[in-house]
C-alpha cells in the first residue's frame, strides 16, 4: 500500500502555496541574506546550503554575492522551476532534510519557518544531527523560525483572501504541540484542501534540540535586521549554531 504523503509534500508541491504567499519578495531575501553575510564574516568561495529552498530565491542572491551555492528541497515542482538558474557555483537538488547530506558546507540555511514540519520531535534532532554532519569546522547553521509567542498573541482564527482569480479561507489554531493552519481554496468553482501543521517550538525547547544533537546556539535574533530576541514582541526566532 503507498504510504500516505505528509502535509508538506501536498501543499509545498502545488501553485497555490506560491500564489498565497508571492509577499515572499527578492528585497525581503536580499535583506536578510545580506545582513547574515556581514554577520557570520563569510568570505567569497565559501560552500552554503540553502536547505529547503523553494525555488531558490535566497540561493541565487547568495551566489550573486560569490559564494558556492546548493539549494535542495523535497518539493520536485519547486526544484524543476530553481534549476533554470543553474550555472557555475549554483546547483538545484531535491533531498528530505530527514536523510544525511552528502556534501560538505561553511554554513547552512534553513529559512522561512522550515523547521518542525514533523509528528516527532526527535526528528527535529536528527536534522540538526544531518546538518552538524555536513558542516565543516567552524561553520554556522542558521534557523529561522517564527516566534511562538507573537504568534499566539497575534493569532487571527479565520480569515479571507483572494490572489489571482483564487479564493483562500484560512483558519488557525495553536494546540499544546502545533500551530496549525487549515487553508480551503476554490479554483474555477473547484474546492481543495490542505494543512501547515507546524510543532510549537520555543527557545527553551530549541535550545534542548540543539544540545542533542551537539550543537550551541551562540546567538538569537528577532527579525531580519538581526535585532535582539524579545519573546513576546519579535516575529521572528532565528539561530545560529555551531
Amino acid at each position: 500500500m503507498q504510504k500516505e504523503k505528509e502535509w508538506f509534500e501536498n501543499w509545498f508541491d502545488t501553485s497555490f502555496y506560491h500564489i498565497l504567499y508571492d509577499y515572499r519578495n527578492d528585497d525581503e531575501a536580499k535583506l536578510f541574506m545580506s545582513n547574515l553575510i556581514d554577520f557570520l564574516h563569510l568570505s567569497k568561495g565559501d560552500s552554503i546550503l540553502d536547505l529547503p529552498c523553494g525555488k531558490g530565491r535566497h540561493a541565487r542572491f547568495l551566489h550573486s554575492q560569490g559564494f558556492t551555492t546548493t539549494g535542495a528541497d523535497l518539493s520536485a515542482n519547486s526544484i524543476e522551476h530553481a534549476k533554470q538558474f543553474q550555472k557555475e557555483g549554483l546547483s538545484f537538488e531535491i533531498h528530505d532534510m530527514r536523510d544525511p547530506l552528502q556534501g560538505i558546507y561553511d554554513s547552512i540555511f534553513n529559512l522561512f519557518t522550515s523547521f518542525g514540519y514533523f509528528n516527532q520531535e526527535t526528528t527535529n534532532i536528527q536534522v540538526l544531527k544531518n546538518f552538524k554532519a555536513a558542516l565543516r569546522t567552524d561553520g554556522h547553521i542558521v534557523i529561522d523560525f517564527l516566534n511562538l509567542n507573537k504568534v499566539k498573541s497575534s493569532l487571527i482564527p479565520e480569515q479571507e483572501i483572494s490572489k489571482k482569480g483564487i479564493d483562500f479561507l484560512i483558519r488557525k489554531r495553536v494546540t499544546e504541540n502545533f500551530i496549525i493552519k487549515e487553508i480551503e481554496l476554490t479554483d474555477q468553482n473547484e474546492v481543495h484542501h490542505f494543512q501547515e501543521k507546524v510543532q510549537a517550538l520555543d527557545l527553551d525547547k530549541m535550545q534542548n534540540f540543539a544540545k542533542s544533537a551537539g550543537l550551541t546556539i551562540q546567538h538569537v535574533f528577532g527579525d531580519y535586521e538581526l535585532n535582539p530576541f524579545n519573546a513576546e514582541n519579535s516575529d521572528r526566532l532565528i539561530l545560529i549554531m555551531q
